[in-house]
């Protein structure tokens, strides 16, 4: 790997880190030594690139720094082209129009000797083998309640036709297959539920705030959604009923 491509991986690294990283793990991730690292380091460092820590003690790249945009590698471009591929797809209609436009301006603004990873990218994402069932709510909606941290009122059908109101926080929506899935947490059982979005009959986007911050009310659902895949796995072990 040339130098100017180890510097500005090793920026990378460090935006994509959600704590400080050693330069070991560093080291490990561009299959250089350690040593190495530390040079380059103290070079961004003399750059004026914000990069704070010391050796031992791992570092942190600060908030608000950047480089211009679009500087892609061919991975990037393909793995973004490939993304964008699954969700116009697959997402709803304002997410698929979003994806469409979003492979040309990456083909625009990437430079020339690059574009074939976005006109003829080795991989492509398989279309979906039927139409998803159709939305009853607006997704775009949806998710500017998620970002606004608002509350939901639903009408949703279950799977045995049985209607039921409910008031929900809404956390995110899991895309799949042919589904889509709103999670939220469920005033009626006071618990995170999954809400298929074709089932719900009708949908009130109310101005009302939940009481907590949408980015505790997310990391709390991801506690809990760890803990119980750890209990599946432990009733899926062999000795588990012993």
């Amino acid at each position: 790997m040339r130098r100017a491509d180890r510097l500005f991986q090793i920026i990378q690294i460090l935006r994509r880190a959600r704590g400080p990283i050693t330069a070991d793990a560093i080291a490990e991730e561009l299959e250089t030594s350690k040593r190495t690292v530390y040079r380059d380091i103290a070079t961004l460092m003399g750059q004026r690139v914000p990069i704070r820590g010391e050796a031992g003690m791992g570092y942190v790249l600060d908030q608000g720094f950047d480089l211009p945009p679009l500087m892609l590698t061919p991975d990037e471009i393909e793995a973004a082209v490939l993304g964008a591929q699954w969700v116009a797809s697959r997402g709803d209609p304002s997410l698929a129009r979003a994806a469409q436009d979003l492979i040309a301006k990456i083909g625009a603004s990437v430079p020339e000797r690059l574009r074939p990873y976005v006109l003829e990218p080795a991989g492509r994402a398989v279309p979906a083998w039927r139409a998803g069932a159709p939305d009853q709510l607006d997704m775009a909606q949806v998710r500017a309640a998620i970002h606004g941290g608002r509350k939901l009122s639903l009408r949703y059908r279950d799977e045995q036709e049985r209607q039921t109101e409910r008031v929900i926080w809404p956390v995110t929506v899991g895309y799949h297959e042919t589904v889509r899935i709103l999670v939220g947490w469920c005033e009626l059982r006071a618990a995170f539920r999954n809400f298929r979005t074709d089932r719900v009959v009708a949908c009130d986007f109310l101005d009302e705030r939940y009481p907590e911050r949408p980015a505790l009310l997310r990391a709390r659902w991801r506690v809990e959604r760890e803990a119980e895949g750890r209990r599946h796995l432990e009733k899926m072990r062999p000795d588990a009923s012993v």
